[in-house]
């Protein structure tokens, strides 16, 4: 089994960019629609200057976890944005009802992993930082 603890940076690249993925294919068409997000932030009961977090989170935010720079917070602002989704529009539909929560939660799960693994050994976190430090 010690082989297969050798491959977890692997694991954690693949998390990465399946994460970072998904919320730049979420988040890039709402950056040219910012007026039609704020919108619909307004029509969740929200302050509509959140839909502008909300963006950052999910293209900024997963641009930043693809890479794996500054992983932990883009996967912090993430996990809040996936955590507001399910609240507020996914939650009453249940968790395999149609519109419901089992994908946010999958992508908050995610999130969640990187966040206390961070973003391994295969990442801008790594060289930025320099060597991952052992404990």
């Amino acid at each position: 089994m010690r082989y297969l603890d050798r491959l977890q940076p692997l694991a954690l690249l693949v998390l990465r960019l399946v994460l970072g993925a998904i919320m730049i294919g979420h988040g890039y068409p709402k950056l040219f629609a910012l007026s039609h997000q704020v919108e619909s932030v307004r029509g969740l009961g929200l302050p509509g200057w959140l839909a502008f977090f909300s963006v950052a989170a999910e293209f900024l935010g997963g641009v930043a976890v693809l890479v794996g720079l500054l992983t932990r917070l883009a996967a912090l602002g993430i996990l809040i944005n996936m955590a507001v989704a399910i609240g507020k529009v996914h939650w009453k539909n249940g968790l395999m009802g149609k519109g419901g929560y089992e994908y946010a939660l999958s992508l908050a799960a995610i999130a969640f992993a990187l966040i206390l693994f961070g973003a391994g050994p295969i990442a801008l976190d790594a060289v930025r930082g320099g060597k991952p430090k052992k404990t």
